[in-house]
């Protein structure tokens, strides 16, 4: 372990730049719209070194580990792994991007970015916190600055969505507070350390279930999974462009990051507690819900008459194969989950960021409503393609590496369930074609026959994300290089857990 300052710069730049927007003039909104853009490029740029720095091989790295609170053991610690690397860096990347494609907002400026700033700062001190009271807090600080942007910046049914949001999300905290309690004083000495909570929380394995329930239910919602869903829908219709861009790239993936990070780091025994056909309660659990996410979340997107409702639901039906592939635990099916969550990322990214400009020329996101636009909008209709053939998985695109790798993992374990996820792909195609066919090809609506095209700072936004996209779709090597090894060691703590906990046992009934 080191002291490192990168990964505390990265999460306090923005809460600098917070304080910098705050004492701006109102009025002052290109001064407000540039200073925020330029507080979020240091983290991106640190992010860029990490990538560069990081040893694969190295556990964790970039720490800091600093006494906070002496009289309860609670520290400031950081550092980053193989698996929380790429969604530190995915979530700077979104930033910025984000806050270009926010120059449309003019009511509010400087509240939006400085909440906007903030949000970033609670984001990356997920990713990054490694002791699980300021793991909490970060979770925590993430929820007042989504709960206003949506609730202020938001559609016509923002104060429903964002309270929805609120509510559903403060159920899962409240879970997670009572197990962070329960394993701090069963920790001996008392701790938060999520290194080392395994092993010096002494918890009985009925306990450990429970507790990995609670967990579960605190982290599923953010997925979020069935039948924990409904308040995605209604958060993504209502929020503003950047804010869909941000829930359904980051926010998302810390539901299935908070339980590789927490429920089999910390609890790996209740991990692979056995249960049927030597499989795991958590991993059936997991793999029973990934797969109706993914047939069901196609559903609904096919059903859907509004293109950001169609996106947000075809967010529930991808991050099913992430379920999928954790609940395999097979080196394919792991990595092919964690590959995903970096993968929705972008792709859902660029989703969300053309419906935003779309919506910004018509003023409506009806599917129906449009057609012919690749006569009006010729480019605007090619990246709109990348992005739609990327979300199907086709070849060439990163979505089908990680879909694939998800899908032969999946299979080692639970081959029935893969073949109704692998079927689910026909659905994809279906709900994605048909709304190209609607919106882009036949006759030109009339009403639309002098929309502009997709502008410079608009193509500034998509096309890093496009060049992401195809790039891990040729080569998607390098990503897989950097978590790859983290993951073999999750899985051997947790089958090293797991047969502890079971020795234990029969000591206890032999005794």
């Amino acid at each position: 372990m080191n002291a490192d300052p990168l990964l505390t710069l990265m999460i306090v730049i923005p809460l600098l730049g917070m304080a910098v927007v705050l004492s701006l003039p109102s009025r002052a909104h290109d001064a407000i719209r540039w200073t925020a853009t330029a507080f979020s490029v240091p983290p991106l740029l640190l992010a860029v070194r990490l990538l560069h720095s990081f040893r694969p091989d190295g556990g964790f790295q970039f720490v800091q580990q600093v006494k906070w609170i002496r009289e309860f053991n609670i520290e400031y610690f950081v550092g980053v792994d193989g698996i929380s690397i790429t969604m530190i860096v995915l979530t700077a990347l979104l930033c910025f991007i984000c806050m270009i494609a926010s120059f449309g907002i003019d009511k509010g400026v400087k509240g939006y970015y400085a909440l906007f700033l903030l949000l970033e700062t609670g984001m990356l001190g997920v990713f990054c916190a490694l002791d699980f009271f300021l793991f909490f807090v970060f979770w925590e600080l993430m929820l007042l600055p989504m709960y206003f942007l949506i609730g202020i910046w938001g559609g016509p049914r923002r104060e429903y969505a964002a309270i929805k949001f609120f509510l559903y999300t403060l159920l899962g905290s409240v879970l997670m507070l009572v197990t962070i309690l329960y394993l701090y004083f069963a920790s001996d000495p008392h701790s938060f350390d999520m290194t080392r909570l395994s092993q010096t929380a002494h918890v009985p394995m009925n306990v450990q279930l429970v507790l990995w329930t609670a967990l579960f239910i605190g982290f599923a919602i953010k997925i979020p999974a069935f039948p924990f869903h409904t308040w995605l829908p209604d958060a993504h219709v209502e929020a503003p462009t950047a804010i869909s861009v941000i829930l359904a790239g980051v926010l998302l993936k810390m539901g299935t990051y908070g339980i590789l990070r927490v429920n089999y780091g910390i609890l790996p025994a209740a991990t692979l507690a056995p249960a049927w056909h030597g499989k795991s309660l958590a991993f059936w659990l997991l793999a029973a819900l990934g797969t109706f996410n993914i047939v069901y979340g196609a559903v609904c997107a096919m059903a859907q008459a509004d293109m950001k409702k169609l996106v947000a639901y075809s967010s529930i039906s991808h991050m099913g194969y992430v379920m999928l592939g954790m609940a395999a635990f097979t080196p394919q099916g792991i990595n092919g989950a964690v590959l995903q969550m970096f993968n929705h990322g972008t792709v859902t990214a660029m989703l969300f960021l053309l419906v935003g400009v779309i919506y910004d020329r018509a003023h409506h996101r009806e599917i129906a409503g449009f057609g012919g636009l690749a006569s009006i909008m010729p480019v605007y209709t090619g990246v709109t393609g990348l992005a739609f053939f990327a979300a199907m998985g086709l070849p060439g695109l990163s979505a089908f590496i990680s879909e694939a790798l998800v899908l032969l993992g999946a299979w080692q374990a639970y081959p029935a369930l893969t073949v109704v996820g692998a079927s689910a792909v026909v659905l994809t195609a279906g709900y994605l074609l048909w709304t190209l066919q609607r919106m882009f090809l036949g006759k030109p609506n009339e009403k639309y026959l002098t929309l502009p095209e997709i502008n410079f700072r608009e193509l500034c936004t998509l096309v890093p994300l496009g060049a992401i996209v195809v790039f891990l779709g040729v080569y998607p090597t390098p990503i897989l290089n950097l978590q790859s090894p983290a993951l073999l060691r999750l899985n051997d703590q947790v089958v090293q857990a797991a047969a502890q906990a079971a020795g234990t046992e029969r000591v206890a009934d032999a005794r």
